[in-house]
């Protein structure tokens, strides 16, 4: 794909979720704030949405995988035990001419600030050579703010899950296999974020540590790559926009055994969407050997007592969200007019159906409101009977709404009403009962 057309799909996708209040640019009113986004009334349900359907997956449909909810600050020495102080950083340059700063490793996705059709590998700028620049937002804890008050904004939702390994254990009475999943916010000081909501400073993490015996972990390892791959199928993704690819040795980070990332075509091209990683035993060791707390476990099934590898599974819910509604984004032409249908699946899309009375006279406005009275009490509605049906449906397809229900004179005679589907434009008549199952078993899927 061309850099204009990549530019236009992008432009198109930032334009939809300002219009109809997906994502907004944080604190637009004051100019805003470099890579921070706020997600608005549509954009808020699809986010919890997407949530909530990770959550089920992991925890309410399975019985050995517990949640967990950590603090976003912990004790300053947990950064220094996994090496995120010491090594967690990218590589740094500036730019003498543009006054820019890029990341060494990735120039070739950089533009120059003053010839952005040029990458800083193109413009002529010179380029100061490469320094280490620590990702973590540092922050003081008490009144004083001195070296002793330090600590760090957490980089990433894993480490609470590893230092709380023993209280889940232990309170919850799992047995190895077993995981964590949790679901937070995590910052990251990025050099060069960028894509809309793909890479930003702060952002949501939907994470999974499973803990097995050693000896296992190749067999989980597989497990747990199926597993996230049918749950992207049940999202609804295409499946040909997704593939995946193993990291090399090179690639590999200091603590992994073995990585695989599904990524997905993107209009910039193919990025991660989500990591599977083996981690081997390297954060509990760590962890044992920084507090002298005995994380080893011992399983009747093995002669002594080991300290689990860990399966983690890792996905961002922003990216995951950004990925739905480029994948969902479609425009065709109706009867002589170019029309936006965002193609979400009923399991996530913020707006579940619409209803409307095709007239506002006859009842119809008052049984419309009934319906809907009715529905909402299960499932995310919305009422219009403002404009033309044809404009409504227009309004509600380009907000991913899959169903439109409309209230007509065949309503008052008989109590039928039509369900209109999104996609397929196709029309049933259907009485308020039916109408809620229909919905909730596409909603369940």
């Amino acid at each position: 794909m061309t850099a204009k057309k990549t530019n236009d799909m992008m432009d198109k996708i930032v334009s939809l979720c300002k219009r109809r209040g997906f994502v907004y640019p944080s604190s637009e009113i004051y100019g805003g704030l470099g890579s921070c986004w706020d997600y608005g009334p549509l954009g808020a349900e699809l986010k919890r949405n997407i949530d909530s359907f990770w959550w089920d997956a992991m925890t309410n449909r399975r019985d050995d995988i517990e949640g967990l909810d950590a603090s976003i600050l912990m004790h300053p020495q947990v950064w220094h035990t996994s090496g995120h102080v010491e090594e967690f950083s990218d590589p740094l340059v500036d730019c003498k001419t543009c006054k820019g700063r890029f990341r060494a490793d990735k120039l070739e996705e950089s533009r120059c600030l003053l010839k952005p059709s040029k990458t800083p590998l193109e413009c002529g700028g010179e380029l100061t050579p490469p320094r280490r620049f620590n990702l973590m937002f540092k922050t003081f804890m008490g009144p004083v703010e001195d070296e002793s008050s330090i600590t760090y904004i957490r980089p990433e939702t894993a480490q609470g899950i590893y230092v709380n390994f023993l209280n889940v254990k232990n309170s919850s009475r799992q047995k190895i296999p077993f995981g964590i999943a949790q679901i937070g916010k995590a910052f990251r000081n990025e050099i060069t974020p960028g894509n809309f909501i793909f890479r930003t400073r702060e952002f949501e993490q939907m994470e999974m540590q499973y803990f097995i015996h050693p000896d296992e972990d190749e067999k989980w390892f597989e497990y747990w790559r199926e597993q996230r791959w049918q749950w992207y199928k049940a999202l609804g993704i295409n499946m040909d926009k997704l593939r995946w690819h193993e990291h090399e040795k090179d690639e590999l980070a200091h603590y992994a055994k073995k990585a695989y990332d599904i990524e997905y075509e993107y209009p910039f091209g193919w990025q991660e969407l989500e990591g599977v990683h083996n981690r081997t035993d390297f954060d509990l060791t760590r962890h044992m050997e920084a507090t002298g707390k005995d994380l080893r476990y011992f399983d009747e099934r093995f002669p002594e007592k080991f300290i689990p590898y860990i399966i983690e599974t890792s996905a961002g819910c922003d990216r995951t969200l950004l990925t739905v509604l480029v994948d969902g984004y479609d425009e065709i032409e109706v009867k002589g007019e170019k029309r936006v249908f965002l193609r979400l699946s009923p399991r996530i899309a913020p707006i579940k159906a619409a209803v409307f009375p095709l007239v506002k006279k006859d009842g119809m406005p008052e049984f419309a409101r009934n319906v809907h009275q009715q529905l909402k009490k299960r499932f995310k509605v919305f009422y219009d009977e403002s404009g033309a049906v044809g404009r409504r449906y227009a309004r509600m397809d380009e907000a991913g709404c899959p169903y439109c229900i409309t209230v007509d004179g065949q309503t008052l005679q008989d109590e039928t009403m039509t369900v209109r589907e999104r996609d397929s434009m196709e029309q049933t008549r259907m009485k308020t009962e039916e109408i809620i199952d229909f919905l909730a078993d596409k909603v369940r899927g």
